[in-house]
């Protein structure tokens, strides 16, 4: 039933027992607790910060999401890449302004989110995000989308301009790759997993020096521990993505940020996507490839976080 949430909690404190599910509110609340304790009742019942893993039943499709810091504050939303999972954005949570509600999610097909028969169409994860928010009572957020999650956040902007006040596209574009590139792509996956592109993949994510790194076999395992049909099916929504035209006519404030050794965003594409958009602004982060995010997070989050202060998302 759409509407349904989810929420599994590890180590919380309750005054029933183990294994206690309680129903409430409008939207069906479910909470699951796994430890006894006392002091709070069904109605005042939360998780505390980083113990709870949230799923929303949106009918076609169930996404896990993330919310972190402030529960009233003003709402970012962060999308991650093809392969990737919320984890992606972990070492830039913690450097950012406080006064933030930060909101992270699984995309369709990816980390613990369902994975609905592929292949899937862009506009399948417009309506995913979109539906989420509007779960949430969320409006007016800054959207953070790297790579799929960017083509996601302009799809998003130009559908729903009351969910998004301000957007950062950071190392993707309007149109990635070629249609026959994803076709290829996908044909290979299918017919024998992630694992043999892996290394090729990683070549394009992550800057020379990285490459050198034992955190990259972190990002290798989480690239090819994703569904086959989950990565094949995102795959065909960027193969069929096509966003000059929408993007052409956003009138929102717009951050472009780029690794200057991406291969497979490079910057060119993205400062190329950014200046559709009148007035936007354009960033290139050194030593840097696809994930920013992951090899240079203090200069990531220090240039989002100006970006927050310029728009009034937050106080300066």
């Amino acid at each position: 039933m759409p509407g349904v949430v989810l929420v599994v909690a590890l180590g919380v404190t309750c005054r029933e027992t183990i294994g206690k599910i309680w129903t409430s509110g409008p939207d069906r609340f479910i909470l699951i607790f796994n430890q006894q304790m006392s002091g709070q009742t069904p109605d005042n019942a939360q998780p505390e910060r980083g113990l709870a893993m949230l799923i929303a039943d949106l009918g076609h499709v169930r996404l896990h999401y993330r919310i972190d810091g402030d529960p009233t504050g003003a709402p970012i939303v962060f999308a991650n890449s093809l392969g990737t999972d919320l984890r992606l954005w972990d070492a830039v949570l913690p450097l950012l302004p406080k006064g933030l509600k930060v909101i992270r999610y699984d995309k369709r097909g990816h980390g613990l989110s369902s994975m609905p028969p592929a292949p899937y169409a862009m506009d399948d994860l417009v309506g995913d995000i979109e539906g989420l928010l509007d779960l949430l009572g969320i409006t007016e957020c800054l959207f953070v989308g790297l790579s799929i999650g960017g083509m996601i956040g302009q799809g998003l902007a130009a559908k729903r301009l009351d969910l998004v006040r301000a957007l950062v596209l950071s190392n993707t574009g309007a149109k990635i790759g070629t249609p026959d590139m994803w076709e290829t792509r996908i044909a290979e996956v299918n017919a024998g997993g992630i694992a043999p592109l892996a290394d090729d993949v990683m070549q394009r994510w992550f800057a020379k020096d990285f490459l050198h790194t034992p955190e990259l076999e972190v990002w290798r395992n989480m690239l090819i521990r994703q569904p086959v049909e989950g990565y094949a099916g995102c795959s065909a929504a960027i193969s069929g993505a096509d966003l000059y035209t929408p993007t052409s006519g956003l009138r929102l404030p717009v951050l472009g940020i780029a690794g200057d050794e991406d291969g497979a965003t490079p910057p060119d594409l993205v400062r190329e996507t950014v200046d559709l958009v009148p007035g936007s602004k354009f960033r290139l982060i050194r030593k840097a490839g696809h994930l920013p995010c992951v090899e240079q997070p203090k200069e990531f989050a220090a240039i989002l976080s100006g970006f927050l202060r310029e728009t009034g998302h937050i106080q300066a």
